[in-house]
């Protein structure tokens, strides 16, 4: 029996740094879509929708949300996660509801159609 000495394994070393299985993590976890709740001031809150994929017109996609849960928005540029949904008050379920939602032809359509997998939701 052979005791193995592992010396140049550093426990508190990133993931990173180790081998190439954390870059797949840090990207597949930047792909999923973060839907985050802030506190404003008092009872007032935040909905942001984070890292929406490109192909998709977030302007659009506001305005919907805004029409459809009676709420103001924006889109607003930031630096660290890009293009971001800004929405008035806790939209967290009805933002999942919407993104998660089946597309259909009818009048009413009721979602994008992102895998449930793909749409993460934040809060308190």
């Amino acid at each position: 029996m052979s005791i193995e000495n592992n010396k140049d394994l550093d426990p508190f070393a990133e993931v990173d740094e180790s081998d190439g299985e954390g870059e797949k993590k840090a990207t597949k976890a930047a792909e999923k879509i973060e839907i985050r709740i802030q506190q404003r001031n008092g009872r007032k809150t935040l909905t942001t929708v984070t890292n929406i994929p490109k192909k998709w017109n977030l302007k659009k996609i506001c305005k919907q949300a805004k029409k459809r849960y009676n709420c103001n928005g924006t889109v607003i540029e930031d630096e660290e996660h890009g293009q971001v949904i800004q929405l008035q008050g806790d939209q967290r379920n009805n933002m999942h509801d919407f993104l998660c939602g089946e597309i259909t032809n009818d009048e009413k359509n009721t979602g994008l159609g992102f895998n449930k997998d793909m749409v993460r939701v934040h809060g308190f």
